[in-house]
């Protein structure tokens, strides 16, 4: 997602012919349909195209299209690995990527930036850095009509709660997510928990914690189906996740619960209209993705965040939410 700014300038600078994006399978519903994009290539490597001969085999599918610029924003040695049997006879990467060997042009990462803002300096050897260009994720017609199923009957804004993380230390905790759920309802608003199959445990006892009529979808819908949900909604209110990032790219305001994590390192909410909420904390961050337990066992960066604190960080949002008469 933090990617598609430069799709946007990529094709806006160079007018390529053929615009492709290479991605794992999930990814895909996040940049099928953009507006910059002509074709779209699954990496299957944790799947179909794992190990050394999954990787000869996408290479030679590569090879096949015969690209004459590859930009690379993933730092990972395969990747660089794979552009390089390609024959790409162009590739444009970063200094602090594994295979920044295998490019011809690297570009130093600047780790002050948002990753929205470094992924563009990408582009300087191709004419000179992107200017400024928004987040963009499709919503796709069928998944915007299986939402409306989903949310209709009721009139209520929508603010859609996003309270899972692959890390643990990145989740700020249950009965935080209950208790803001359960404000907000107070206030007029139709909550709307959304996440991965692996978050239904925890999405079902925050649902029960809150003791409201929330409507629970989390690892029920596919990620085009949750991008239409988020679509719809007046604001979400998430951990350091993919949903925060759908949001912003959807023009959607956003209230960020930072735990292990902090913006300083460039992966927080973009744009304006979107606040971060965190314990100030000299431990944190703890890892650059967070991590699978506290390094110090006390995980106060995710009990210290006080619902109170999310909800006078909403205020502003909820205010420009126009809440039908009861």
């Amino acid at each position: 997602m933090l990617t598609t700014p430069l799709l946007s300038a990529l094709r806006k600078r160079l007018r390529p012919r053929r615009l492709t994006v290479m991605v794992r399978p999930e990814a895909r519903a996040l940049v099928a349909g953009h507006p910059a994009v002509d074709q779209v290539m699954i990496d299957d490597k944790r799947g179909a195209d794992r190990g050394l001969t999954g990787l000869i085999k996408m290479a030679a599918r590569v090879r096949r299209e015969e690209f004459d610029v590859a930009v690379c924003p993933h730092r990972s040695l395969r990747t660089a690995v794979l552009l390089a049997l390609a024959g790409i006879p162009r590739r444009v990467g970063f200094d602090e990527s594994r295979g920044a060997f295998l490019f011809h042009e690297c570009v130093h990462r600047d780790r002050r930036l948002h990753d929205v803002e470094r992924n563009l300096l990408l582009l300087e050897p191709l004419g000179g850095a992107g200017d400024t260009a928004e987040l963009h994720v499709p919503v796709v017609a069928d998944a915007a009509a299986h939402a409306d199923e989903l949310l209709a009957g009721d009139s209520r804004p929508v603010v859609v709660v996003a309270p899972g993380s692959v890390w643990p230390t990145k989740r700020w905790t249950s009965s935080g997510f209950a208790e803001v759920i359960r404000t907000l309802t107070a206030k007029g608003m139709r909550c709307v928990l959304i996440g991965a199959q692996g978050d239904t445990e925890r999405a079902a006892t925050i649902g029960v914690r809150s003791g409201t009529d929330v409507l629970d979808l989390t690892g029920r819908t596919s990620l085009a189906v949750v991008t239409a949900v988020i679509d719809r909604a007046c604001l979400l209110i998430g951990n350091d996740s993919a949903p925060m990032h759908i949001a912003r790219a959807r023009g959607v305001p956003v209230i960020a619960v930072f735990c292990a994590t902090t913006p300083a390192l460039g992966y927080g909410p973009h744009g304006d209209d979107a606040r971060v909420v965190g314990a100030e904390l000299a431990c944190r961050p703890c890892g650059r993705h967070g991590g699978r337990s506290c390094p110090r066992g006390t995980d106060d960066c995710r009990y210290l965040v006080e619902p109170a604190q999310v909800m006078a960080a909403a205020e502003e949002f909820l205010a420009r939410a126009r809440i039908p008469p009861s």
